[in-house]
Protein backbone atom coordinates (compact mmCIF):
# COMPACT_ATOMS: atom_id res chain seq x y z
CA UNK A 1 0.00 0.00 0.00
CA UNK A 2 0.98 3.80 -0.60
CA UNK A 3 0.45 6.32 2.13
CA UNK A 4 -0.14 9.94 0.61
CA UNK A 5 1.06 12.77 3.32
CA UNK A 6 0.00 15.95 2.54
CA UNK A 7 1.15 18.46 4.69
CA UNK A 8 -1.33 21.85 4.30
CA UNK A 9 -1.61 24.76 6.20
CA UNK A 10 -4.65 27.38 4.92
CA UNK A 11 -5.16 25.27 1.97
CA UNK A 12 -9.57 24.82 1.26
CA UNK A 13 -8.52 26.93 -2.28
CA UNK A 14 -6.27 24.04 -2.89
CA UNK A 15 -6.86 20.91 -1.31
CA UNK A 16 -10.26 20.15 -3.12
CA UNK A 17 -8.48 20.24 -6.61
CA UNK A 18 -6.06 17.82 -5.25
CA UNK A 19 -8.13 15.22 -3.73
CA UNK A 20 -10.34 14.91 -6.50
CA UNK A 21 -7.12 14.32 -8.84
CA UNK A 22 -6.43 11.76 -6.40
CA UNK A 23 -10.20 10.13 -5.95
CA UNK A 24 -10.00 9.49 -9.73
CA UNK A 25 -6.47 7.63 -9.38
CA UNK A 26 -7.00 3.83 -11.63
CA UNK A 27 -4.46 3.34 -9.14
CA UNK A 28 -6.44 2.25 -5.64
CA UNK A 29 -4.16 0.34 -3.00
CA UNK A 30 -3.21 3.99 -1.09
CA UNK A 31 -4.78 5.90 1.75
CA UNK A 32 -4.49 9.42 2.37
CA UNK A 33 -3.27 11.88 5.40
CA UNK A 34 -3.18 15.49 5.98
CA UNK A 35 -1.01 16.31 8.28
CA UNK A 36 -2.89 20.10 8.87
CA UNK A 37 -0.64 22.92 10.90
CA UNK A 38 -3.73 24.07 12.14
CA UNK A 39 -5.47 25.85 9.68
CA UNK A 40 -7.66 28.70 10.61
CA UNK A 41 -9.80 27.89 7.13
CA UNK A 42 -11.77 24.91 6.36
CA UNK A 43 -9.09 22.52 5.33
CA UNK A 44 -9.25 20.43 7.62
CA UNK A 45 -12.97 19.58 7.58
CA UNK A 46 -12.46 19.65 3.42
CA UNK A 47 -10.08 16.55 4.44
CA UNK A 48 -12.21 14.74 6.50
CA UNK A 49 -15.43 15.55 4.09
CA UNK A 50 -12.63 13.08 1.16
CA UNK A 51 -12.69 10.20 4.01
CA UNK A 52 -8.65 11.59 4.71
CA UNK A 53 -6.86 10.97 8.46
CA UNK A 54 -6.18 13.98 9.40
CA UNK A 55 -3.39 14.15 12.17
CA UNK A 56 -1.56 17.29 13.66
CA UNK A 57 1.35 18.97 11.01
CA UNK A 58 3.78 21.11 11.27
CA UNK A 59 6.05 22.67 8.35
CA UNK A 60 7.82 22.27 6.50
CA UNK A 61 9.22 19.37 7.76
CA UNK A 62 7.62 18.43 10.98
CA UNK A 63 4.20 17.91 8.53
CA UNK A 64 5.39 15.17 6.56
CA UNK A 65 7.25 13.19 9.27
CA UNK A 66 4.04 13.43 11.66
CA UNK A 67 2.29 12.02 8.61
CA UNK A 68 4.40 9.46 7.95
CA UNK A 69 4.57 8.08 11.50
CA UNK A 70 0.51 7.83 10.86
CA UNK A 71 1.04 5.75 7.41
CA UNK A 72 0.91 1.97 7.64
CA UNK A 73 1.95 1.92 3.76
CA UNK A 74 5.02 0.34 2.23
CA UNK A 75 5.71 3.36 0.23
CA UNK A 76 5.41 7.31 1.19
CA UNK A 77 4.23 9.83 -1.59
CA UNK A 78 4.10 13.51 -0.46
CA UNK A 79 2.34 15.73 -2.42
CA UNK A 80 2.15 19.75 -1.62
CA UNK A 81 -1.90 20.61 -1.59
CA UNK A 82 -1.31 23.36 -4.80
CA UNK A 83 -0.52 20.17 -7.20
CA UNK A 84 -2.58 18.51 -9.83
CA UNK A 85 -2.02 15.20 -12.15
CA UNK A 86 -3.86 13.07 -14.50
CA UNK A 87 -5.96 9.66 -13.48
CA UNK A 88 -3.39 7.40 -14.53
CA UNK A 89 -0.18 9.50 -12.52
CA UNK A 90 0.30 7.30 -9.49
CA UNK A 91 -0.07 4.00 -11.66
CA UNK A 92 2.80 5.40 -14.22
CA UNK A 93 4.63 7.01 -11.42
CA UNK A 94 5.10 3.27 -9.28
CA UNK A 95 5.42 1.40 -12.05
CA UNK A 96 8.04 2.98 -13.52
CA UNK A 97 9.68 3.92 -9.63
CA UNK A 98 9.47 -0.58 -9.29
CA UNK A 99 11.10 -1.24 -12.83
CA UNK A 100 13.98 0.96 -12.01
CA UNK A 101 14.48 -0.21 -9.08
CA UNK A 102 14.51 3.30 -7.07
CA UNK A 103 13.83 3.67 -3.46
CA UNK A 104 13.17 7.66 -3.92
CA UNK A 105 12.11 9.86 -6.90
CA UNK A 106 10.19 12.75 -7.98
CA UNK A 107 9.13 14.02 -11.79
CA UNK A 108 9.66 16.97 -13.56
CA UNK A 109 7.19 19.83 -13.38
CA UNK A 110 4.69 22.17 -15.60
CA UNK A 111 2.95 25.45 -14.11
CA UNK A 112 -0.80 26.16 -14.50
CA UNK A 113 0.12 29.05 -15.71
CA UNK A 114 1.80 29.44 -19.72
CA UNK A 115 2.90 32.49 -18.33
CA UNK A 116 5.73 30.69 -16.19
CA UNK A 117 6.67 27.48 -18.79
CA UNK A 118 10.16 29.08 -19.48
CA UNK A 119 11.31 29.29 -16.14
CA UNK A 120 9.81 25.70 -15.52
CA UNK A 121 11.56 24.93 -18.31
CA UNK A 122 14.65 26.48 -16.75
CA UNK A 123 14.57 24.34 -13.30
CA UNK A 124 13.60 20.97 -15.72
CA UNK A 125 16.37 20.85 -17.39
CA UNK A 126 18.78 21.99 -13.83
CA UNK A 127 17.01 18.91 -12.39
CA UNK A 128 17.73 16.43 -15.30
CA UNK A 129 21.19 17.61 -15.32
CA UNK A 130 22.06 17.34 -11.46
CA UNK A 131 20.21 14.34 -10.75
CA UNK A 132 23.44 12.42 -10.77
CA UNK A 133 25.64 13.83 -8.75
CA UNK A 134 23.61 16.51 -6.62
CA UNK A 135 19.96 15.83 -6.98
CA UNK A 136 17.26 18.52 -6.69
CA UNK A 137 13.74 17.69 -5.62
CA UNK A 138 11.18 19.49 -4.75
CA UNK A 139 8.75 18.48 -2.03
CA UNK A 140 5.66 18.88 -4.16
CA UNK A 141 6.38 15.28 -5.15
CA UNK A 142 8.23 12.66 -3.90
CA UNK A 143 8.01 9.18 -4.13
CA UNK A 144 9.84 6.57 -1.67
CA UNK A 145 10.09 3.89 0.25
CA UNK A 146 9.34 3.40 3.80
CA UNK A 147 12.93 2.07 4.39
CA UNK A 148 14.95 4.81 2.73
CA UNK A 149 12.21 7.37 4.83
CA UNK A 150 13.43 5.64 7.86
CA UNK A 151 17.09 4.95 7.19
CA UNK A 152 17.11 8.91 6.72
CA UNK A 153 15.35 9.05 9.64
CA UNK A 154 12.53 11.83 8.29
CA UNK A 155 12.83 15.27 7.45
CA UNK A 156 15.01 17.85 9.45
CA UNK A 157 12.81 19.90 11.26
CA UNK A 158 15.59 22.33 12.46
CA UNK A 159 15.48 23.46 8.68
CA UNK A 160 13.71 26.39 8.10
CA UNK A 161 13.44 25.97 4.36
CA UNK A 162 15.42 23.15 1.66
CA UNK A 163 14.62 20.34 3.80
CA UNK A 164 13.07 18.15 0.91
CA UNK A 165 16.74 19.27 -0.86
CA UNK A 166 18.49 18.12 2.62
CA UNK A 167 16.81 15.00 2.78
CA UNK A 168 17.43 14.13 -1.36
CA UNK A 169 20.86 14.55 -0.65
CA UNK A 170 21.19 12.15 2.55
CA UNK A 171 18.86 9.17 0.49
CA UNK A 172 21.47 9.73 -2.52
CA UNK A 173 24.33 8.46 -0.39
CA UNK A 174 22.05 5.51 0.79
CA UNK A 175 20.44 4.38 -2.44
CA UNK A 176 19.90 5.48 -6.17
CA UNK A 177 17.96 8.53 -6.76
CA UNK A 178 16.57 9.27 -10.62
CA UNK A 179 13.33 11.53 -12.03
CA UNK A 180 10.87 9.79 -13.30
CA UNK A 181 10.73 9.82 -17.46
CA UNK A 182 6.66 8.81 -17.51
CA UNK A 183 4.93 11.40 -15.66
CA UNK A 184 4.70 15.21 -15.37
CA UNK A 185 2.87 17.22 -12.60
CA UNK A 186 0.94 20.44 -12.47
CA UNK A 187 2.17 23.13 -9.87
CA UNK A 188 0.72 26.06 -8.81
CA UNK A 189 2.38 29.63 -9.75
CA UNK A 190 1.07 31.30 -6.44
CA UNK A 191 3.93 31.75 -5.24
CA UNK A 192 5.28 33.75 -8.29
CA UNK A 193 1.86 35.37 -8.39
CA UNK A 194 2.45 36.96 -5.14
CA UNK A 195 5.73 37.91 -5.30
CA UNK A 196 8.53 38.92 -8.01
CA UNK A 197 9.82 35.96 -9.88
CA UNK A 198 13.19 37.44 -10.30
CA UNK A 199 13.28 37.75 -6.71
CA UNK A 200 11.83 34.15 -6.09
CA UNK A 201 14.20 32.91 -8.12
CA UNK A 202 17.54 34.89 -6.68
CA UNK A 203 16.47 33.90 -3.00
CA UNK A 204 16.42 30.29 -4.50
CA UNK A 205 19.74 30.76 -6.11
CA UNK A 206 21.29 32.14 -2.73
CA UNK A 207 19.55 29.66 -0.06
CA UNK A 208 21.38 26.88 -2.43
CA UNK A 209 24.81 28.99 -2.20
CA UNK A 210 24.37 28.93 1.17
CA UNK A 211 23.93 25.32 1.66
CA UNK A 212 26.66 24.51 -0.89
CA UNK A 213 29.12 26.64 0.46
CA UNK A 214 28.20 27.45 4.90
CA UNK A 215 25.67 24.70 5.32
CA UNK A 216 22.23 23.84 6.10
CA UNK A 217 19.85 26.86 6.56
CA UNK A 218 18.55 26.51 10.22
CA UNK A 219 17.83 30.37 10.62
CA UNK A 220 15.55 33.28 9.06
CA UNK A 221 18.51 34.28 6.53
CA UNK A 222 15.78 32.92 3.66
CA UNK A 223 12.48 33.54 5.00
CA UNK A 224 9.62 32.12 3.42
CA UNK A 225 6.04 32.41 4.69
CA UNK A 226 4.15 29.15 4.32
CA UNK A 227 0.61 30.09 4.10
CA UNK A 228 0.72 33.75 3.26
CA UNK A 229 3.35 33.67 0.71
CA UNK A 230 4.34 37.56 1.59
CA UNK A 231 6.13 39.75 -0.67
CA UNK A 232 9.97 39.54 0.12
CA UNK A 233 10.87 42.70 1.89
CA UNK A 234 14.75 42.69 -0.01
CA UNK A 235 15.40 44.54 -2.64
CA UNK A 236 18.32 43.49 -5.17
CA UNK A 237 20.64 45.65 -3.03
CA UNK A 238 20.07 43.28 -0.12
CA UNK A 239 20.15 40.38 -1.48
CA UNK A 240 23.39 41.31 -3.43
CA UNK A 241 24.84 42.24 0.03
CA UNK A 242 23.59 38.76 1.40
CA UNK A 243 25.46 37.08 -1.47
CA UNK A 244 28.81 38.50 -0.95
CA UNK A 245 28.44 38.04 2.86
CA UNK A 246 27.88 33.95 1.95
CA UNK A 247 31.17 34.57 0.02
CA UNK A 248 33.20 35.95 2.87
CA UNK A 249 31.70 33.45 5.10
CA UNK A 250 32.83 30.45 2.91
CA UNK A 251 36.24 32.23 2.03
CA UNK A 252 36.53 32.39 6.11
CA UNK A 253 35.76 28.93 6.75
CA UNK A 254 38.15 27.53 3.93
CA UNK A 255 40.92 29.63 5.57
CA UNK A 256 40.10 28.55 9.01
CA UNK A 257 40.18 25.07 7.94
CA UNK A 258 43.35 25.07 5.75
CA UNK A 259 45.06 26.85 8.90
CA UNK A 260 43.49 23.61 11.01
CA UNK A 261 45.58 20.71 8.93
Amino acid sequence: MISIIIPTLNEEKYLPKLLECIKKQTFRDFEVIVADNHSKDKTRQIAQEYGCKVVDGGLPGAGRNNGAKAAKGDYFIFFDADVAFDPKFIEKSFNEFQKRYLEITTCLFVPDSKEYTKWFELYNAYAKTVQYIRPSCSGAFMLMTRRIFERVQGFDEELKIAEDQNFVKKAHQISKFRILESVKITMSVRRFEKENIIKYVSRAIRSEMHRSLVGEIKDDTFKYEFGNYKQEEQDFKKQKTKLNELIKKFKKNKKRKGEDK
